[in-house]
C-alpha cells in the first residue's frame, strides 16, 4: 500500500513506479517456513544448542528467551528478555520469572521511571472519557494495534466493578452510552486473535470468560474495516470514542481523526502508550501548539490527556523484580532497548543494588564473554549526509506534501457541508503558509 502511495507521486512526477520489497502474496507465503512452539518447552537448535521460550507478559505470545549454548565442552546459558511486560496488564500473565544465567540482555525502556497502578489509571480513564462526553466531544485514542486496544476494551468493560457511588455511575453511563469503534483493521485482526487464545489471559479472566462474560465484548462497541466506514467516523457529529493506530500518531487512520478533532476544544487526544522523540505522538504530549498532519498545520485546542499506566513495558521496579528473581544471578547485564537516560539510570540502581557488572553496548558493538568481558569489534556508524543534500531532500519532500495539501484542501473545499468557519480556518492556514514561504525567498 505505501509502495502504491509512492507510485501515484511519482506517476505525477513522470517518474518510472517502484516495485515494492514485497507483495501481500510473498508475505502469506513466508508463514510456511514458520514453526509455531509452545511456551516452557527446550527446543533443540543443534546438539549444541538449545531455547526455550517463556511468558514475557507484555502482548500475547511474546517471549523471554532462555539459550544453552555448549561451546569447547562448556555450557553457559544466555537470556533474553525482549520487551518485558508490566505486571498489571489485566488480560495477560505477569512475567515469566527465570531461576539462573550467565548472561542477561534485558530492555530498558522505563529503567528510570514507575506506572501508575492500576486503580488510578482507570479512574482517570473514565473521568478523562466521561468529560469528553459530557461536553459533546469526541474522545482520540491512538493505540498500538496489539495490545494496548484489547487492554482498553477490557478496562471499559469491567469499570462498571470498580465503585458503586451515584457520581461513579453516571459517569459509567456516559461511557456506556457513547459508541466506541476500534478503527483499524490490524486492532480488529488482532483482538480475533486475542478472542481464539484466551488460554494464554491471566486465571482471573479466564475465569469471567467461563461464566460468559467475555472482556473484549459490550453494548455500543464497533469495529470499522473499511476506508469509507472510518471515513463516515469524522463526519458523525455525536460524541464518540475512536481508538485509532498507529499509538505513536506516525502513520495509519489516526493520522484522519487527529486532523478532524485536534483543533476542536470540545475534544480530546487520549494517549495510552510510549511516546518516542521524533513523533508526531511525542510532540503533542510534550506540549506542541501546533502540529502538521498531511503538511498542514493544526493548532493544538483539543484536551490533550497521557495515562501512563497502559504501558505494556515493565517500569523500574518490575525490571529490578524480574532481576532479583534470579537464585543463580548473571556475571554481566546488558542493558539495550532504551533512551540514555533510563539506561543510566536503571545501571546504577542495578549495579548499586545488585554488585551485578552492566554494559550498555553501543551501536556496532561486540563482545566477547570470556572470563573478563571485552568489547572486540566496533562498527562506526557513517555520516553521508550534508547539510546541504539535507536541504535539498527536505525541499523535495516540501514539493511533494504540497501535492498532498493540495489535493486534501481542493476536497475539503469542494465540500457542500463545509461550514463558514472551517472555511475560515483553511484560509488563514494558507495565509500563514504563504508567509513562511515569503520568509524564506526574501531571507
Amino acid at each position: 500500500m505505501e509502495t502504491g502511495w509512492k507510485n501515484k507521486k511519482r506517476i505525477r512526477k513522470g517518474l518510472p513506479e517502484i516495485e515494492p520489497m514485497y507483495t501481500a502474496e510473498e508475505a502469506a507465503r513466508s508463514l510456511e517456513i514458520f514453526e509455531s512452539v509452545q511456551y516452557d518447552q527446550i527446543i533443540e537448535i543443534t546438539p549444541q544448542i538449545h531455547v526455550r521460550f517463556n511468558d514475557a507478559g507484555h502482548m500475547l505470545g511474546s517471549s523471554i528467551i532462555e539459550l544453552w549454548v555448549n561451546e569447547d565442552g562448556k555450557e553457559e546459558k544466555t537470556v533474553f528478555t525482549g520487551d518485558l511486560g508490566n505486571n498489571d496488564i489485566p488480560l495477560l500473565d505477569s512475567p515469566t520469572m527465570i531461576e539462573d544465567a550467565d548472561y542477561l540482555v534485558m530492555e530498558s525502556t522505563y529503567g528510570s521511571r514507575l506506572h501508575l497502578r492500576n486503580d488510578e489509571k482507570a479512574e482517570i480513564f473514565l473521568n478523562v472519557v466521561s468529560e469528553t462526553l459530557d461536553n459533546g466531544g469526541t474522545v482520540v485514542i491512538p493505540s498500538f494495534a496489539v495490545g494496548r486496544t484489547q487492554e482498553i476494551l477490557y478496562e471499559i468493560n469491567k469499570l462498571r466493578d470498580e465503585k458503586d457511588d451515584e457520581e461513579f455511575r453516571r459517569k459509567y453511563k456516559t461511557l456506556m452510552k457513547a459508541d466506541v469503534y476500534v478503527d483499524s483493521p490490524l486492532a480488529i485482526s488482532a483482538t480475533e486473535v486475542f478472542r481464539e487464545n484466551t488460554n494464554l489471559f491471566e486465571p482471573e479472566v479466564q475465569e469471567e470468560i467461563t461464566r460468559g462474560d467475555n472482556p473484549l465484548e459490550f453494548p455500543g462497541l464497533h469495529f470499522t474495516r473499511t476506508a469509507d466506514e472510518s471515513k463516515a467516523l469524522n463526519e458523525d457529529e455525536r460524541p464518540s470514542i475512536i481508538i485509532s493506530a498507529s499509538g505513536m500518531c506516525e502513520v495509519g487512520r489516526i493520522k484522519h481523526h487527529l486532523k478532524h478533532n485536534i483543533w476542536n476544544p470540545k475534544s480530546t487526544i487520549l494517549f495510552v502508550g510510549y511516546q518516542a522523540p521524533g513523533t508526531l505522538g511525542y510532540q503533542i504530549v510534550n506540549g506542541a501548539k501546533t502540529v502538521k498532519i498531511f503538511g498542514e498545520e493544526f493548532a493544538v485546542n483539543a484536551r490533550v490527556e497521557y495515562i501512563e499506566g497502559y504501558s505494556g513495558h515493565a517500569d523500574q521496579e518490575g525490571l529490578m523484580n524480574f532481576i532479583y528473581s534470579f537464585i543463580k544471578k548473571p556475571k554481566n547485564i546488558f542493558l539495550v532497548h532504551g533512551e540514555p537516560e533510563s539506561q543510566e539510570v536503571l545501571r546504577d540502581k542495578i549495579e548499586e543494588e545488585t554488585q551485578i557488572p552492566v554494559i550498555i553496548p553501543d551501536f556496532g558493538e561486540t563482545y566477547d564473554i570470556a572470563e573478563n568481558i571485552e568489547m572486540t569489534h566496533k562498527i562506526e556508524r557513517k555520516v553521508t549526509k550534508t547539510m546541504k543534500t539535507e536541504i535539498l531532500e527536505r525541499l523535495e519532500k516540501l514539493k511533494s506534501e504540497m501535492k498532498d495539501m493540495d489535493e486534501y484542501v481542493r476536497r475539503d473545499v469542494d465540500d457542500d457541508n463545509l461550514k463558514d468557519e472551517d472555511i475560515f480556518r483553511i484560509n488563514e492556514k494558507i495565509k500563514d503558509l504563504e508567509k513562511q514561504i515569503l520568509n524564506v525567498i526574501e531571507g
